[in-house]
């Protein structure tokens, strides 16, 4: 198993970055807010997980140890395959999933696209002893609830567009990201970029 790849950034895309590693290029699949913490040209150091398929292999990249476990471990549940768990690591920190577990919080799990409220229900029973408790105090908020501006800005800056592209990108989604109540990063960066696109 790979369990990190350390290296220079060579590209990023929107839920993609790719690691030069002894100048082979290792295209690793990220949240966003691991992708705002890397820059093209600069070092990093991301801890992964191989998920091998029959036709293919995927390498998933976290920004911290405590992150790769906990996506392993929501896969352990039925149903759950990497991208979910995936989607749930973009929109919850791992402590945040750890609350809503241990409250049976079914809200914060509903909002993770493709989970509904029976497979929310299902998922609070199946890892109810299988995360462990929260390990940093409690947040007010999720961060893609709390700093979604900032998530996304910094995403967009990391992908190569200028801070005033940036600025603009993310007042357009602002309307989107409102209506929404608990904005999905990702969701947000791809109109983000579609805005941008349509701009060039």
């Amino acid at each position: 198993m790979i369990a990190f790849v350390s290296g220079t950034v060579a590209a990023l895309a929107p839920d993609t970055a790719v690691i030069e590693v002894g100048g082979v290029g290792m295209a690793v699949q990220c949240t966003p807010a691991t992708l705002s913490g890397l820059r093209v040209g600069q070092p990093a150091r991301l801890h992964t997980s191989l998920v091998v398929r029959e036709d293919s292999l995927t390498l998933y990249g976290f920004a911290d140890e405590d992150e790769r476990q906990v996506f392993e471990l929501l896969q352990t549940a039925s149903g759950v395959g990497p991208r979910l768990a995936q989607a749930m690591l973009a929109v919850h920190t791992p402590d945040a999933l750890r609350r809503a577990v241990a409250s049976g919080d079914e809200k914060a799990l509903t909002a993770v696209p493709g989970i509904g409220k029976k497979g929310a229900q299902k998922l609070l029973l199946e890892l109810r002893d299988r995360l462990g408790e929260p390990v940093g105090a409690p947040a007010a908020s999720t961060p893609a609830a709390a700093g979604w501006r900032d998530q996304l800005h910094a995403a967009l800056v990391g992908l190569g567009y200028a801070a005033r592209e940036a600025d603009e990108a993310v007042a357009a989604v602002a309307p989107q990201a409102e209506a929404a109540g608990t904005p999905q990063i990702g969701q947000l960066l791809k109109a983000a970029l579609q805005t941008l696109n349509r701009a060039r």
